[in-house]
């Protein structure tokens, strides 16, 4: 009995929408897709773009570019990683950063990758890789890459960090990551719901954890900043995720800064992102003055 009770305790841990103080659970999920879906239409509507670029064979293996006004010369790209759970979502409602961004010169990358179940965690992290590595070869004017990736999306960040790019042929210059409300080790995954589509083992688990991959930080990743931001909202469990991995990351050297959001939850965190005034968006703004 006692053993039922922990894993519906960790069930409740990793169910996202039931921390939300705003609705009910169902409502925020339904809530998060149409603001998410709305911001990525209205950038949609007023940047340039190239939708549905492949950078591989698969279904899922397609970029929504959002270019800034001027791509005569150099320009950094933040890449957009959504999140889902590894199981929905999709770029289709991934654009919605781009519109604050787009106007400062930076390009905007919203990631897709196949979810499960027909895509699993292996072939996921891969994707999200090779799609670094595709921009580079594809756009000389990248000057500087930051990452930003939201709840799985996150992991798929994270994971981005212990790359080996000499398998790639690239070698990218990572200067900054936002990780919002991640996951970074995907063993208690194994024991909840979240993993009936994923069927993930306890191999693949331990293999796709970045907080079991921290590579110590080379020269050019200890210039990269990490910043891990969290909502006052996400459950206990996410948020001592996000505390753990960064400590993990600073104690290899990383450069990390922990950004605790209050007022917001696990999805209206990354929805402001639209605004101009959220201070995430202005992290993203501070982009092209740190160049």
């Amino acid at each position: 009995r006692s053993r039922l009770a922990a894993l519906q305790a960790l069930e409740q841990q990793y169910s996202p929408s039931r921390w939300s103080p705003r609705m009910g659970s169902e409502a925020v999920i339904q809530a998060h897709l149409s603001a998410t879906a709305a911001g990525t239409q209205r950038a949609r509507a007023s940047a340039q773009t190239s939708l549905h670029v492949p950078y591989g064979d698969g279904d899922g293996e397609k970029l929504d570019i959002y270019f800034p006004r001027d791509t005569s010369g150099t320009f950094p790209v933040l890449v957009y990683i959504h999140g889902g759970y590894w199981q929905c979502l999709s770029k289709e409602e991934s654009g919605f950063a781009a519109l604050p961004l787009v106007s400062r010169g930076i390009m905007v990358v919203a990631v897709g990758y196949d979810i499960a179940p027909k895509g699993h965690m292996d072939a996921m992290v891969l994707q999200v890789r090779r799609s670094l590595a595709f921009l580079l070869e594809h756009y000389s004017g990248i000057r500087g890459i930051y990452l930003c990736g939201h709840s799985a999306g996150a992991h798929l960040a994270a994971m981005v960090l212990s790359t080996d790019w000499t398998e790639y042929g690239v070698a990218p210059d990572i200067k900054g990551t936002v990780l919002v409300s991640g996951v970074y080790d995907l063993e208690p995954i194994l024991h909840t719901y979240v993993n009936d589509a994923l069927k993930m083992s306890w191999e693949v688990a331990q293999r796709n954890s970045p907080m079991l991959c921290v590579a110590p930080a080379a020269p050019a990743a200890a210039a990269c900043e990490v910043l891990m931001a969290v909502a006052q909202h996400d459950s206990p469990e996410f948020r001592r995720q996000s505390q753990e991995y960064g400590q993990a990351l600073r104690a290899a050297g990383w450069s990390v800064s922990l950004l605790d959001l209050a007022g917001v939850d696990h999805f209206d965190i990354i929805e402001k992102l639209s605004e101009e005034s959220y201070i995430l968006t202005q992290v993203g703004e501070k982009v092209p003055s740190s160049l």
